[in-house]
């Protein structure tokens, strides 16, 4: 189910207060939420000494949002130097972070080794020459090329960008050797939104297989293996929630397998990014227009800049309408908002209760890949952020963008060449 119910009865029955005091739009994030996911993840991963999970940084990069993942004993997952710059701020340092870009910059990888230094994660054999200063532990985004795991959700990896392939994985692990690496992990990430723990499994047993193969070839041992993220949440009623129980068993004993046959198991990583904040999130707005033509559409104070998912991949998110959660639906509408594009919808064609202007709506799902991939395009600003805290609290967390904000980049030092 979207949303799950408990931050339904702690967010509905006072979302009209919270959006007569900051105003719609928002998104909002549920504390409470957060940490019981966090939580039920470490839970599946107990019995694995040295289990970590490396945050997602890119899925909602908010430094209260960062500080609670910290809290909870978690790394962070980036991809850019202002990335680390966020999580370096919330006090990680060293290996809280793994650092995996593709096309890395030289400035990106002085970055990474800087003010104590990351995990680097690197996405191409190429890229060893490239270190400036080569690090003691080294990664690699593994690319198995014709699809292992039979998981075809993110396209196959034949034609996708990352990572190092199957032919490569042994000469680039020897590259990193001569440059002085001395600990190795392997990484992979082959789904994306996947409610089917199996595909996470056969991933596990995928990596610890490649462990096996290049450590004969080269005689070393790995220190971690990094499944990646891709672990799914139901967006819509009636989906299944992935199993992560399950999950946890079957990786656990797959693990406790290879140590009994080697005689050390690598430390398993993850970077789960919308599964743990994903559900935790809506973006609030209100309805300010309805227009009956071929289509009756519903306008709303938020476009897509403020989530563009729907718009980007067709993808769906529940849309409740406050005060309303169990009337008939009996309208069949488009909410839409007032950007010059005709996908800047949040919902097509979708049943929901009469309408009416002034009505709030709470889009559910928007605490990861929501804020974090706003634009502004037709000059649209972005909208606040705020927490509904473990104590009940509403907490600002980031205010809206401004006409100021917008047009800073305008000011500058003039600088010509002639």
């Amino acid at each position: 189910m979207p949303m799950s119910s408990s931050f339904q009865q702690r967010l509905f029955p006072k979302i009209k207060d919270i959006a007569g005091h900051f105003h719609t739009p928002f998104h909002i994030y549920d504390e409470a939420g957060i940490r019981e996911t966090g939580e039920n993840l470490k839970s599946a991963f107990a019995s694995l000494e040295g289990f970590r999970e490396y945050y997602a940084v890119k899925a909602l990069p908010n430094p209260s949002i960062l500080s609670i993942m910290k809290d909870m004993g978690f790394g962070f997952d980036c991809s850019s130097e202002p990335e680390l710059v966020l999580s370096r701020r919330v006090g990680a340092r060293g290996e809280d972070i793994m650092f995996t870009s593709n096309n890395t910059t030289q400035r990106e990888f002085e970055a990474a080794a800087a003010d104590g230094g990351s995990l680097l994660n690197l996405d191409d054999i190429s890229l060893v020459p490239k270190v400036p200063e080569f690090p003691d532990t080294i990664c690699f985004r593994y690319n198995p090329g014709a699809r292992r795991t039979g998981n075809e959700i993110i396209g196959n990896p034949v034609e996708a960008k990352y990572g190092v392939s199957h032919e490569q994985l042994i000469p680039a692990y020897r590259a990193a050797m001569d440059r002085g690496a001395k600990r190795f992990g392997l990484h992979t990430m082959l789904a994306s939104n996947e409610l089917n723990y199996t595909y996470m499994v056969q991933t596990a047993g995928m990596l610890l297989d490649e462990v096996i193969r290049i450590s004969g070839a080269l005689g070393i041992r790995f220190d971690f293996i990094n499944i990646g993220g891709g672990l799914g949440i139901p967006y819509q009623p009636g989906q299944s929630p992935l199993d992560l129980p399950a999950m946890g068993r079957e990786i656990s004993a797959m693990f406790r397998e290879f140590k009994s046959l080697n005689g050390y198991v690598p430390r398993l990583c993850m970077e789960s990014g919308r599964y743990m904040t994903g559900p935790h999130g809506a973006l609030v707005v209100t309805a300010i227009n309805r227009k009956d033509i071929y289509r009756t559409y519903i306008g709303v104070d938020a476009c897509m800049s403020s989530l563009m998912r729907p718009a980007l991949y067709g993808a769906y998110h529940h849309i409740s309408v406050i005060g309303k959660e169990d009337g008939k639906k009996d309208m069949m509408a488009d909410v839409v908002g007032s950007l010059c594009e005709n996908n800047d919808k949040f919902a097509v064609q979708r049943e929901l209760p009469e309408i009416e202007e002034g009505d709030i709506l709470a889009i559910h799902d928007s605490g990861a890949h929501g804020h974090a991939m706003g634009f502004n395009y037709n000059g649209r600003l972005r909208p606040k952020e705020l927490l509904l805290r473990t104590d009940g609290g509403i907490e600002l967390i980031r205010r809206e963008e401004t006409m100021e904000d917008h047009f800073a980049t305008l000011c500058f030092e003039p600088d010509i060449l002639s």
